[in-house]
């Protein structure tokens, strides 16, 4: 694949950087072994002087029958006061576009002809403003009388910029601040040429193009293990950079040793690094004892190796302040690591945060051993009525008999919330309103309830991060990722008290008043074990969760797999979700789960009862919808497979293929609609009906392996049950059960 064109395609030289071309990024989104590509755009051509410079003589003299030739002109062919590079549209422009084509068509190539991408501009209403007048119309004319493939990228990078707006598309362009790249010492302002970011959204969408057109060349696009889904489908996250200067907080006073309490010195740090435009705070090697932490815009909080970042475990060092748990706004203690409506911040290195989650977290006595047990009486604190729960202090233990305590809603302000204090733990870290968030190598430790709490954020890297709580810390998820746009998190490791990897979006109504989703995220190479979930959505997700792509994940001893839970009241949408290659040991409950009950009495009632009633659908009605599972395999847990959806809103359209699970039991599905297991085997300890359906309809079994001790392979209950398609799937070699209530004639043999 040739490419010709000006600087928005063009290969940049090293010193160029962070400015790229999106012929750059296109060999990312196709099989590079059997497509060569050869970029031959140069900074500030046009039509007439790519040709009268020379270029267009080294490239076609290379065309072979068969290559594809990509031509993007139009940026400098509208340059009036440069008689070297204009070409008025309807004509010089028009007659060069034509001449290429007819050369190529010569030489047996295939010339494709792109309008020009646009630049990013904006009125002051936030309405877009085009500036390339009449150069896309002649290329779409063009491609009409020449007959040649058209990618109409004017159109597509419009739809893009428009859907973006004009705060969330600056990133794809050079708007720099200065001293961060050499070249650019000076801030810069520069909506035609790309950053990488930029270059890759735009690549992706010639990328969508090539496909939509049908070219040959499209059975070379990158397929990704996700189903049906190509490598330009995937978000594309727009990561920091930060200047070198660096600011040791030894400069600012502060001392090792776990004595000196450091907390002003290190926001002083902070503070001073972000008045000077940005750069690295530095916690060197050592104990560095400290209350709570402000990041700060264009800051990199870095923990050289060796450096213990250990929180204060003096509950009165955390001012109360207005926050959000669990999705709804509350009064909580300051996170001991907080940062608001900030852009371009990190945390990095290999040090380790530790943030005294001891001093704040009750604990049941049969979590620990006696001398354990003995120990932490001996610390302080109180007991509860039956003595077998601790608390930290006796505002705690107050906190615990409350209904909704700390909820603004419920009626708390910061003099009611005072009298619980303790019990309003804090999240370690506390992100809201970030954009472009780099969390890179550290150990977070000892959370006193969440671990990583990132809140209406966009574009967040979260990568190569151990986070390492008690068996028994309540609440004490690993990663909480909220109302949070574009995602990455990647080769990280969580060892948690409760879920390890968490996708929400708000509780409620409050939630669904705030419709925010959780959106465009990639999990990625983590491993979790011990955890309440693995990976888990909910159940606090009102606003909606959509577009996620999970992979190549390991879940060792969580309690469940992968496990989604909501319950009615919550409403919002679960949807388009994508898992692939996922590896399971010793899980004590479900690999997979579907809950649509979460907490509630219902779901035991509904188990029951096979006849269930029906509740109104209304807002407050959640919703799973579309998730697409392949490549699991799981060796050790109680149930492979479990759904529970409700009459009113059954779990649709769920596929999962291509995995093997060895458990006690197999397959459940309640109140399920367009289910799939295709090339799956369920091997199962239990002598219990491999596959159990209660009032679910269009569930197919494609090619499903049942072995072990289950008496029979299928059991059939509600008169709800129907359509039940089996393909290669020999059932009455074991057997069906079926109940009294259900239709006659469901099972659909191919």
């Amino acid at each position: 694949m040739f490419l010709a064109g000006d600087s928005t395609i063009a290969q940049k030289k090293v010193l160029d950087a962070p400015e790229t071309g999106w012929g750059m990024s296109i060999p990312l989104f196709f099989d590079t072994t059997a497509v060569r590509f050869e970029n031959h755009a140069v900074n500030g051509r046009s039509t007439k002087s790519f040709r009268t410079l020379g270029h267009w003589d080294v490239l076609i003299a290379r065309v072979r029958p068969g290559d594809y030739v990509f031509l993007q002109f139009g940026h400098n062919d509208a340059k009036v006061e440069d008689t070297t590079r204009y070409a008025p549209a309807q004509t010089a422009y028009r007659d060069n576009l034509t001449r290429f084509i007819t050369e190529i068509r010569a030489k047996g190539g295939q010339p494709v002809l792109l309008t020009p991408v646009v630049r990013r501009s904006f009125d002051e209403a936030g309405h877009f403003v085009d500036k390339h007048g009449d150069y896309p119309s002649v290329v779409r004319e063009v491609a009409a009388a020449q007959k040649v493939p058209l990618i109409d990228l004017w159109a597509k990078s419009k739809a893009l910029l428009e859907k973006m707006g004009e705060a969330d598309s600056k990133p794809m362009f050079m708007n720099l601040r200065g001293g961060i790249y050499p070249k650019f010492p000076e801030d810069k302002v520069d909506n035609t040429h790309f950053t990488p970011y930029g270059a890759a959204l735009v690549a992706g969408l010639v990328a969508e193009g090539i496909r939509e057109l049908e070219l040959p060349i499209r059975s070379f696009l990158k397929q990704t293990e996700f189903l049906e889904k190509y490598a330009y489908e995937l978000p594309q996250i727009s990561v920091p950079d930060f200047k070198k200067d660096t600011f040791d907080i030894r400069e600012f006073g502060a001392q090792a040793g776990g004595i000196a309490l450091n907390t002003i010195a290190i926001n002083q740090a902070i503070d001073t690094c972000h008045a000077r435009g940005g750069g690295v705070v530095l916690i060197p090697a050592g104990l560095w004892l400290t209350g709570p932490v402000t990041l700060r815009s264009y800051v990199n909080l870095h923990l050289e190796k060796g450096a213990l970042l250990q929180f204060s475990n003096d509950p009165e060092q955390y001012p109360l302040v207005r926050s959000n748990w669990e999705g709804q706004e509350a009064i909580r203690n300051q996170a001991p690591l907080t940062g608001e409506n900030l852009e371009d911040v990190a945390i990095t290195g290999a040090g380790i945060i530790d943030g005294a989650g001891l001093a704040w977290r009750p604990l049941q006595r049969s979590k620990v051993t006696e001398k354990e047990w003995q120990t932490l009486l001996a610390s302080g604190g109180v007991l509860n009525e039956t003595q077998d729960v601790w608390y930290p202090s006796a505002r705690a233990l107050k906190g615990s008999k409350m209904q909704r305590p700390g909820m603004i809603a419920a009626g708390f302000d910061e003099a009611k919330a005072l009298e619980i204090k303790e019990f309003l733990r804090p999240n370690l870290l506390r992100l809201t309103g970030c954009t472009r968030v780099l969390i890179d190598g550290p150990t977070f430790q000892n959370s006193p309830a969440w671990t990583l709490h990132v809140l209406l954020c966009k574009h967040v890297t979260v990568k190569n991060v151990l986070v390492k709580n008690p068996a028994f810390a309540q609440n004490g998820d690993g990663i909480d990722l909220e109302s949070t746009h574009f995602f990455r998190v990647e080769n990280c490791v969580f060892d948690t008290g409760d879920d390890g990897i968490c996708i929400k979006s708000g509780r409620n109504e409050e939630g669904r008043k705030r419709g925010i989703p959780s959106s465009d995220g990639i999990v990625q190479g983590c491993s979790v074990y011990k955890a309440h979930g693995g990976f888990v959505i909910g159940s606090e997700m009102s606003g909606g969760v959509r577009n996620l792509y999970i992979s190549g994940c390991t879940f060792m001893g969580s309690d469940i797999g992968l496990r989604f839970k909501t319950t009615r009241g919550r409403g919002g949408a679960v949807e388009d979700i994508y898992i692939s290659d996922i590896n399971m040991t010793d899980i004590p409950a479900e690999a997979i789960l579907f809950d649509m009950y979460y907490n509630g009495k219902e779901a035991a009632e509904a188990l029951k009862n096979p006849e269930p009633k029906k509740m109104p659908v209304t807002e407050e009605t959640p919703v799973f919808r579309r998730f697409f599972i392949r490549n699991v395999a799981c060796r050790g847990a109680e149930h492979a497979v479990f759904i529970q959806g409700i009459p009113e809103m059954n779990v649709q359209d769920i596929r999962i293929e291509n995995s093997i699970f060895r458990t006690k039991h197999g397959f459940f599905c309640m109140e399920g609609n367009g289910i799939t297991l295709k090339n799956c085997v369920l091997e199962t300890s239990s002598t219990e009906p491999a596959i159990s359906i209660l009032n679910s309809r269009n569930l197919t079994l494609d090619h499903v392996q049942i072995s072990g001790n289950a008496a029979k392979a299928l059991k059939i209950e509600g008169s709800q049950t129907g359509a039940i398609h089996l393909h290669d799937t020999d059932v009455e070699t074991r057997g069906i059960e079926t109940g009294a209530t259900v239709q006659k004639g469901i099972l659909i043999k191919k």
